[in-house]
Formats: C-alpha cells, sequence, structure tokens
C-alpha cells in the first residue's frame, strides 16, 4: 500500500462500517471509482458484477442520468428547505402525494426521514406517542424476530435481532423484545410443513405477548422477507397467523419495506405479496433508487389521527430531523417513482426473476449449499455442512466469508451473512446478467470448496 495513496488515506482516516476494524486497518480493501448498470469499477479498472446492489438498494444500477438530472433542476431551484415550524415545500408534497396513491393499504401521512434506520426509529416513537394519546401509556414494549433487522440507531437495532450489531453496545435496551426466526428450512421439525411450522412461530408470538402482558405490548416490527437475516422467506400462512395473534391483542404493526419496497419481490411491495395489512411502513433504499439519503414512514388514518390530538394537547408535534423531507432528496424520489411505472420494473422483475431463482437453484446439490430460496430478485443460499441433517459448517471456518472473498475476486459482490449468502442485484437486471452472475457465483462455489479442503 503506497503511502499517500487512496487506499493508504482511507485505512488512516475513515471508520468503516459494519466492519472488523483492525483487520481492515492492516490489510485495507476495495474502492470503487464508477459504476455503469449493474456494474461497478474499482480504482484499478476492475469490473464487478453488484448483486447487491449496494446495501439491497441500487435499484436503478450505477448510471441513470435522469436522477442525476433530477438532483440539479432541484439544487438550482430549492438546494434546501424543511418541514419545521408550518413550512414546507413542492417536492415533499408531490412525493408524499404519489406514494400516498401507491400504498398497498389505504395511508393517511407521510413522514420523511433520511435512512432506513431514521424512519424505524421514528415508528418507535410513534408507536409511544400512539398509545398516549388513546389512554394507553403501559403498552410500550415493541416485538421484533430474532434475525430481523431494522436499522442502526438505538431504538432500531434493539428491535433488530442481529447478535453482531448488538455485541458491545449494551443492545438492545429493556422495553424490545424477540419473537423466532421463520427461517422454515432451518428451524423445522422433522415432519412439519410449512403451514405447522406458522401456526408454532404464531403461537411462539402469542407466547411471548402472553408472558409480557398484552396490555404492555405496543408493537410488532417486520420485514415481509427477512433481508439482513439472509433472504429468509416466510413459510405458507406464516403472515395470516402472525397478523391474527396482533389483532387479538390490539398490537401494532410495522412493515419495514425498506429492503422489499419497490418491486424487489415482484409487486411494488413486500406486504402485497404477502398479504401484510400494516398500520405503518417505512420505506426506503429504493425510494430514491439510493442516489440521494431518503426514507418515509406512512402512517394509516388511525395512528395518524391519535398523533394529531396529542400534539394539539402538547401544543406541538416534537419529532423531526434538519434534512428530513430534503427537497432533491424528495424530487430525485419522485423521479425514481416516475422510472419504475414507465419502465414498468414490476414487471420486469416478474420477467427476469425466475431466471435468478432457477440459476441459482443449480445449486442446491453442491456439497457447500443446504438450502436456495427466494421471490422476485431477493434471494438467498444457506451454506451447510449437512444438508439432509442441516448442520452448519462450523463458525471458525467462515464459509460464507470465504465464499464472499472469492467472488469478490471473480467479479462479483454478494453478501455473507454468517454463512448465508444473499443476492439482490438492481431491478435492472437482465436474463444475460442473471447468467454471468450464477456462472461467476459458481467459480467461487468450487473455489471455495477447494480453499476449505471440504
Amino acid at each position: 500500500m503506497q503511502l499517500n495513496s487512496p487506499h493508504a488515506r482511507d485505512v488512516k482516516y475513515v471508520v468503516h462500517q459494519q466492519t472488523e476494524l483492525k483487520h481492515y486497518r492492516e490489510h485495507g480493501g476495495t474502492l470503487m471509482a464508477r459504476g455503469n448498470g449493474i456494474h461497478v469499477y474499482d480504482e484499478s479498472g476492475k469490473e464487478y458484477i453488484e448483486a447487491m446492489a449496494g446495501l439491497w438498494c441500487a435499484s436503478l444500477g450505477f448510471s441513470e442520468k435522469r436522477l442525476a438530472d433530477a438532483a440539479y433542476k432541484q439544487l438550482l431551484e430549492l438546494p434546501y428547505y424543511h418541514t419545521f415550524f408550518d413550512k414546507g415545500h413542492l417536492a415533499s408534497v408531490e412525493l408524499a402525494e404519489k406514494l400516498i396513491s401507491i400504498a398497498p393499504k389505504p395511508m393517511a401521512k407521510v413522514l420523511f426521514q433520511c435512512s432506513g434506520s431514521e424512519a424505524n426509529d421514528a415508528a418507535i416513537k410513534m408507536v409511544w406517542y400512539y398509545h398516549n394519546a388513546i389512554g394507553k401509556p403501559q403498552k410500550k414494549k415493541i416485538i421484533g424476530r430474532e434475525r430481523g433487522y431494522h436499522g442502526n440507531t438505538v431504538a432500531s437495532v434493539s428491535v433488530s435481532g442481529q447478535p453482531h450489531m448488538r455485541a458491545g453496545f449494551d443492545i438492545p435496551l429493556p422495553m424490545f423484545k424477540h419473537t423466532e426466526n421463520p427461517n422454515y428450512y432451518r428451524f423445522h421439525t422433522d415432519g412439519e410443513t410449512e403451514e405447522q411450522f406458522a401456526d408454532r412461530m404464531a403461537q411462539k408470538l402469542e407466547d411471548l405477548i402472553l408472558a409480557e402482558g398484552p396490555e404492555t405490548v405496543g408493537a410488532f416490527f417486520g420485514e415481509p422477507v427477512q433481508g439482513g437475516g439472509g433472504a429468509i422467506t416466510p413459510p405458507r400462512t406464516y403472515w395470516e397467523k402472525i397478523q391474527r395473534v396482533l389483532r387479538k391483542y390490539e398490537v401494532l404493526l410495522i412493515a419495514d419495506e425498506v429492503i422489499a419496497g419497490f418491486g424487489r419481490t415482484g409487486n411494488m411491495w413486500g406486504s402485497q405479496t404477502y398479504g401484510i395489512e400494516p398500520d405503518m411502513i417505512s420505506c426506503a433504499k429504493a425510494l430514491s433508487a439510493s442516489y440521494q439519503p431518503i426514507s418515509a414512514l406512512m402512517i394509516s388514518d388511525k395512528v395518524y389521527q391519535a398523533l394529531e390530538s396529542l400534539s394539539a394537547t402538547n401544543g406541538t408535534f416534537g419529532h423531526g430531523f434538519t434534512y428530513g423531507a430534503h427537497p432533491v432528496a424528495c424530487a430525485v424520489a419522485l423521479e425514481t417513482l416516475k422510472i419504475y411505472e414507465e419502465r414498468d420494473i414490476v414487471n420486469h422483475v416478474r420477467s427476469v426473476g425466475p431466471a435468478m431463482l432457477d440459476g441459482l437453484a443449480a445449486f442446491q446439490d453442491h456439497p457447500l449449499v443446504g438450502n436456495v430460496r427466494g421471490v422476485g430478485l431477493f434471494a438467498g443460499i444457506e451454506l451447510m455442512q449437512d444438508k439432509a441433517m442441516r448442520t452448519p459448517w462450523p463458525a471458525e471456518l467462515k464459509v460464507g466469508t470465504t465464499v464472499q472473498d472469492i467472488a469478490l475476486k471473480h467479479g462479483l459482490i454478494v453478501r455473507a451473512i454468517g454463512d448465508r449468502i444473499a443476492f439482490t442485484p438492481p431491478l435492472i437486471i437482465t436474463k444475460e446478467q442473471i447468467g454471468e452472475m450464477c456462472r461467476r457465483f459458481g467459480v467461487a462455489l468450487d473455489e471455495a470448496q477447494k480453499a476449505l479442503k471440504l
């Protein structure tokens, strides 16, 4: 590493997120220089297929000029404004109106933030505000799921179920509880059908609510498909049964559509794919194709009316961020939604999604692979030492990381989540590009098997 090279300066000055810091200081990493379509290029000019769309988010790839033009136009007209103190701007009005018009179930209002983490953090605050407003101030506990992922603020990481994100941070906070991970492949008992497994998951949730006291449980957070858990698709009838329990105990449902929203599952919303009827919906990432940082929390009329009532009592709605509803981000998001409609992105995902799922399913019999699953352009491969017995690889082998690192050498960026490999390529990917993505992954699997001497 040359003394004043970008890599050396990166190691010297930048704290990298979700990274083992000592290892990075000693070995450095990869710096990307440009992007084009589904590809990114490092400083040496090497090309990579970005099979994770960055962080599940660059839905239109890395070179959509219309979004750059939308940002530039808004920068010239009104580069910044806010929605505090009875003020606002046209870009946020138009984006909110558009989101309400395409919501998977009727929603009343939109609260803009800057990231999925902030949207989910805001949702937690809205749950507490709502229950204070309706005279149930004790109904404050929040339930998430093991392996769920809802963000990195203190509250949103507390509702998440990611052990590596809790370690060292004194998280989760006490009012956050967790029910079981709905990974049917990994956790079903012998002979248990998906429907029976869903029954058991719903019963576990009900048992938790009863143990905590239904009068203390305010909300349940769930991703339609668990992304950070390893692209875990729900078993048949799961969401139907979970919602039945939540309604029984008057527990609000927040659908975290930060990854699943805007076409990823073959519908505009993951909630449509799985019949979810939430009280609030968080979305981000593909909202602006990640060309600008923006998120939105869509709020049902039931919840909003309570917010308005308590706001009148308090004299204000005391929530907000400086960059929430940033006009440039709103303009880019609005243009993104126009592109989705004009190019019929949802039907494109339905058209090419089977090619990706079939291509990855071809690895089902590979010695490293236990399970392949997915929906739309959202897939995961679970690596397993013994697929019949569902015996995991020893953690010290770091099989998932090995596959990920070898894939990178072959120009393919995937995400290892433990020994689960996730695939969420840009929604613009073609069948031909999917074929090349799968070819590179096959090479990585074979080389990983040899490298690990398995």
